[in-house]
């Protein structure tokens, strides 16, 4: 079944669905058909023997006489009156003078009513009910025996259950081939959109599949897969200006570095000059490694193989580590420095990630900002914010909601060189340690950039 159209999948379990309800209706039909009929049977007799038992009580009234055609059908019903020994009494033709009732059924009729079924009787080889019933005559305790055909009521069954037999697969057939059609309006717009979505590529960015206004699952998934659709076009795109931007930021180096050795090369003329080009040449060469290990970075955690040595980090030494790498760097540009941490703060994390997105953070400040650089930490409500703000002019206020976008750079406000990846970078870090990157203006001026993690806990669990 799995290997056939889900069209004709439905309408085979349409059409079984069909066959049980179509043969248990009509089996309930036939059954309570045939109990009504019983009844109505039993109901005939007990009235047929209220009338002859009138006529058996008044002495010189045989039933086979005058009053036969009124009581008693020929060949259908028949009656007979037997004493208390068995004995018939009087009857109707063809019964003759055997009895139909069994010692012990007369002995029970004697007492009370009895119903009971005969295969065939006397005269008549049809299947029969009989219905007994005590009587008396001149004082004398008789039983009156009044029997009818059942043929009535089985042909009756019979002609029903033909018409059953030919109905039924008649109605089955226009049930599958209803189904069938209805199924095959249904797929309708599925089929819609697989054509459609065989069609779309991604050199015809745009298209959408078509969604019909049936207010079901079908348009529900028509609007989910457009959704998915939308998804992966963003992320093709993301892909498309990541490659765009990465060759850009890398021809810009490779260039220079090119640049240098053909001077190098064709005019150097002394020690000196050489020293110079092969200097340049090696800041140009580490430009690019650097730009090489953030793309990289970038790449591994977009494919979710970013991996992190998480173990319990303390934020004043992390701080601390982060100053001592920049402090020559500070000192040459004048610029101080310095951190502050509250002591008893835990977070647990990558100690060489978190580094590295602070470290980011401090060349930021250093490169496109102003005045001093001041590293901190703060915990609230199970969070440990890690600050870096400086004095600058801060960020262009309409850039902020894009500070951690890749490649994103103000085109005023701070400037200076970069490759736009060092927040983003940043964010990509906090992430992967279950936090968030976030930035803003100080109201005195300059930039606040801090990371928010998750504060070491025995019940933490932070995703990789």
């Amino acid at each position: 079944m799995t290997r056939l159209p889900i069209r004709l999948r439905v309408s085979a379990a349409f059409a079984v669905a069909m066959a049980v309800v179509l043969i248990l209706s009509g089996a309930i039909l036939y059954v309570r058909l045939g109990s009504h009929l019983s009844l109505a049977l039993d109901r005939q007799l007990r009235l047929r023997a209220n009338d002859l038992a009138v006529l058996v009580s008044r002495p010189g009234t045989p039933l086979a006489a005058e009053h036969r055609s009124r009581f008693v059908e020929t060949g259908e019903t028949y009656a007979q009156v037997l004493d208390g020994r068995g004995r018939v009494l009087d009857g109707t033709a063809p019964l003759g003078r055997t009895s139909v009732l069994t010692a012990d059924e007369l002995r029970r009729a004697r007492v009370d009513e009895i119903y009971t079924n005969r295969s065939s009787v006397p005269g008549l080889d049809e299947p029969s009910r009989i219905f007994a019933t005590p009587v008396t005559r001149r004082g004398q305790h008789l039983v009156l025996v009044v029997g009818i055909t059942r043929e009535d009521r089985a042909e009756t069954l019979r002609s029903l259950r033909d018409e059953l037999l030919v109905a039924g697969p008649i109605a089955l057939i226009l049930a599958t081939l209803a189904g069938y059609a209805l199924a095959g309006l249904a797929l309708r717009p599925v089929e819609s959109m697989r054509r459609r979505a065989a069609a779309i590529s991604a050199e015809r960015p745009g298209e959408r599949l078509p969604v019909p206004q049936t207010r079901d699952e079908v348009q529900r998934l028509g609007e989910t897969l457009n959704e998915m659709l939308a998804r992966l076009e963003a992320a093709l795109l993301r892909e498309r200006t990541f490659v765009a931007d990465a060759g850009h930021e890398l021809r810009t180096p490779l260039a220079l570095l090119r640049t240098e050795l053909e001077l190098a090369l064709r005019h150097g003329e002394g020690e000196g000059e050489l020293r110079d080009a092969l200097r340049r040449s090696s800041e140009e060469v580490d430009r690019l490694t650097q730009l090489a290990e953030a793309l990289l970075l970038i790449a591994r955690s977009d494919h979710g193989h970013l991996e992190l040595r998480l173990e319990e980090v303390e934020p004043a030494e992390l701080l601390e580590s982060t100053v001592t790498r920049f402090e020559w760097r500070a000192k040459e540009a004048g610029r101080p420095v310095s951190a502050h941490a509250p002591p008893g703060l835990r977070l647990r994390g990558d100690r060489m990630r978190l580094e590295q997105a602070l470290g980011n953070l401090v060349e930021n400040a250093l490169r496109h900002g102003d005045g001093e650089v001041t590293l901190s930490a703060a915990s609230e409500n199970g969070i440990v914010d890690l600050h870096v703000r400086d004095a600058g002019g801060g960020f262009p206020p309409d850039f902020i909601a894009e500070a951690f976008t890749r490649f994103a750079r103000p085109d005023h406000g701070r400037s200076g060189a970069g490759s736009g990846l060092g927040l983003s970078i940043v964010r990509t870090i906090a992430e992967a340690h279950g936090g968030s990157a976030q930035a803003a203006n100080l109201p005195a001026g300059g930039a606040d950039v801090w990371l928010s993690l998750p504060s070491a806990g025995p019940a933490d669990e932070l995703q990789r």
